[in-house]
């Protein structure tokens, strides 16, 4: 709870997310490990074990991309939102210098990648970087990857924006929702990123199978029509998305 509160002070310290599930995901994640090498796609990815963030910050080889990518939507995102791919590995780090690391080299892998595809998410989904974006995308996430550290998130994050939301606004509607899309999705983490990322976006929403949402835009039309800002709530103001 202190590393929850401490997150809602600055949803931007990522490494508090890092201390929750570390506190409560337990062997959650080693099984969704088990699940992922027993996929044959999942098999292939840890085969080629390539390392994420060095290739999602190449804006040379992302640009040289189609418009309209998937490639050049995730450029717009992360140049717009000030990110880098680094910068969350450089959360974590932060992080895992306090705790006695004793994951094996290939758990470390699977959580990395499930880390630093945690943006793309973000891209693929439409969910944005408010409170309510965040805590929808953890809960798309948790569908997939386990977890109840990234479930308690979710949810006691859903919970800090209702306080702050106009009365009847949907925001709990917004998570069942994107709980809801997240398992009827394909999990992203199988895929060849490489594969993906030169398609067109909506051809890999379509591949992925992951359908439109409803309800968090009627969240932020609510909140909006309230005199509110949905990306000053919980924790502190964020830049607001452009539609890809």
């Amino acid at each position: 709870m202190r590393h929850f509160r401490n997150l809602i002070a600055d949803k931007e310290d990522t490494s508090q997310v890092f201390h929750i599930t570390n506190a409560l995901n337990g062997n959650d994640l080693y099984k969704a490990f088990n699940r992922f090498l027993a996929h044959p796609e999942g098999r292939k990815r840890f085969e080629e074990r390539r390392y994420l963030p060095q290739l999602l910050d190449n804006r040379d080889i992302l640009r040289a991309m189609p418009k309209g990518s998937l490639a050049d939507a995730y450029c717009n995102f992360m140049d717009r939102e000030g990110l880098t791919a680094q910068g969350l590995v450089d959360e974590f780090d932060r992080f895992a210098k306090d705790i006695d690391d004793q994951r094996t080299p290939e758990f470390k892998w699977y959580n990395n990648r499930s880390r630093d595809t945690h943006d793309m998410l973000h891209v693929l989904t439409g969910y944005g970087r408010d409170a309510l974006g965040e805590t929808s995308v953890l809960a798309y996430s948790y569908q997939q990857t386990s977890g109840l550290g990234i479930q308690f998130i979710a949810y006691m994050g859903a919970i800090e924006v209702k306080r702050w939301a106009p009365k009847g606004a949907p925001v709990l509607g917004s998570i069942r929702e994107a709980a809801r899309r997240g398992k009827a999705a394909e999990n992203i983490m199988l895929h060849d990123l490489m594969d993906l990322l030169p398609r067109p976006i909506e051809d890999v929403r379509e591949m992925l199978n992951i359908t439109p949402m409803t309800v968090y835009p009627e969240v932020h039309r609510q909140m909006r029509e309230a005199g509110l800002d949905p990306y000053e709530a919980v924790g502190g103001p964020v830049s607001e998305p452009v539609a890809a």
